[in-house]
C-alpha cells in the first residue's frame, strides 16, 4: 500500500496577507505545493489529501484537479470549527481554527494507510520525500513515527522572526522533546529566540521541525480523545491551539511510542512574510535551472 501525503492548507495566511497557498512561484505558475506533490509522486506516494476551508474548496479544486488527474489520487477534507467536537461546543467568539493537530484529526475518515503531513507553504526538497517514503513503507508502525529534521540555520527568514519546533534527540536519534520557539532570528553570528523570560541562544546546528511528520493511522483514535480533553481544558481561551507536537508528546509519554528524527540534506524555504516571496521565486528558478525540476511541472 502506497503512503499518503496530507497537506495542511486550511490556514488563514494571516501574517502573509493573502492566500499564499495558491501563489505561483514556478516558471509556469507552480505553487510551492505543486513541488511538494511532484516530489511525493517521484518518491512513491499514492494519494494526496488536502485539508482546506470549505469556502475555498471550489477555487482550490479548479486549480489542482486538472493538473493532478491521472498522476496521483486526490482527497479533500474540511477543517471546520465544530469538527470532532462531539457533544462539546466551540466558544461563540472563537474565530481561529483549532490548530494543526485538529487539522490532522479531520482527515481520520479518508486515511487508512501510513501517511506524511506537511504544510502547504513550505518547500521541503526531494530528499525529504524520499526519506519519508522509505520510513513509511518500511519502518512505520503504531509504536514508531518519524519527523524530518532540518538544520535550524537553514530555515530562518531575513525578514522577521520565525516559529520553529526545536528538537532534542537521544543517542538513537529518537525525539526526546520538541519545544515550540515562537520568535527565532539571527543576531550577529548567533541564533536567538525570545520568550517571557527574555532572550536565549539556540545552537545553530539544532534539528528543527518544519512540520513534516510521518504517522501511522493508529494515531487517530488517541488523538480524538486528546483533542476533546484539550477543548474542555482550554474552552475559555479562544486562541488556544491543538498543535501536532502535543500529539507527539502524548504518543511518547503515554503510549510507549518512539519518534525517529530523520535528518535531511534538503534546504527548506517558505513564505512566512510577503518579503520572502522574491527569495522563494529565485530559489525555485535555481532548482529549475539546475535540472531538479522541469520548467513546466505538469506539462
Amino acid at each position: 500500500m502506497q503512503p499518503t501525503l496530507l497537506i495542511l492548507a486550511a490556514g488563514m495566511a494571516s501574517r502573509y496577507g493573502s492566500m499564499k497557498q495558491v501563489q505561483g512561484f514556478g516558471p509556469s505558475g507552480e505553487t510551492i505545493m505543486d513541488y511538494s506533490i511532484y516530489d511525493a509522486i517521484r518518491a512513491g506516494f499514492g494519494k494526496v489529501v488536502f485539508i482546506i476551508r470549505k469556502d475555498f474548496a471550489d477555487d482550490f479544486k479548479a486549480k489542482f484537479e486538472p493538473k493532478l488527474k491521472g498522476k496521483i489520487k486526490t482527497g479533500y477534507v474540511y477543517q471546520e470549527m465544530d469538527s470532532y467536537l462531539g457533544e462539546l461546543k466551540a466558544p461563540a467568539d472563537r474565530t481561529k481554527p483549532w490548530g494543526t493537530g485538529h487539522a490532522v484529526l479531520c482527515a481520520k475518515e479518508v486515511i487508512s494507510e501510513p501517511f506524511a503531513v506537511i504544510n502547504a507553504d513550505d518547500y521541503y526538497g526531494r530528499d525529504a520525500f524520499v526519506k519519508a517514503a522509505d520510513f513509511l513503507n518500511n519502518k512505520c508502525s503504531d509504536k514508531q513515527y518519524a519527523i524530518i529534521g532540518y538544520e535550524l540555520a537553514k530555515t530562518l527568514s531575513e525578514h522577521g522572526t520565525v516559529s520553529r519546533g526545536v528538537c532534542q534527540v537521544d543517542d538513537k536519534n529518537n525525539l526526546v522533546s520538541i519545544k515550540e520557539r515562537t520568535k527565532i532570528y539571527r543576531e550577529g553570528t548567533d541564533i536567538v529566540y525570545e520568550d517571557e523570560a527574555g532572550k536565549h541562544t539556540v545552537p545553530s546546528g539544532s534539528s528543527v521541525s518544519m512540520n513534516f511528520w510521518c504517522f501511522h493511522p493508529a494515531l487517530f483514535g488517541p488523538t480524538e480523545k486528546q483533542f476533546l480533553e484539550f477543548v474542555k481544558e482550554n474552552n475559555a481561551n479562544i486562541k488556544a491551539e491543538f498543535f501536532i507536537p502535543l500529539m507527539a508528546e502524548d504518543f511518547m509519554d503515554h503510549q510507549g511510542g518512539h519518534i525517529s528524527v530523520i535528518p535531511t540534506s534538503s534546504k527548506w524555504f517558505g513564505v512566512t512574510y510577503k518579503e520572502d516571496a522574491p527569495v522563494v521565486k529565485a530559489s525555485v528558478d535555481k532548482l529549475v535551472a539546475d535540472g531538479e525540476y522541469p520548467a513546466s511541472l505538469w506539462g
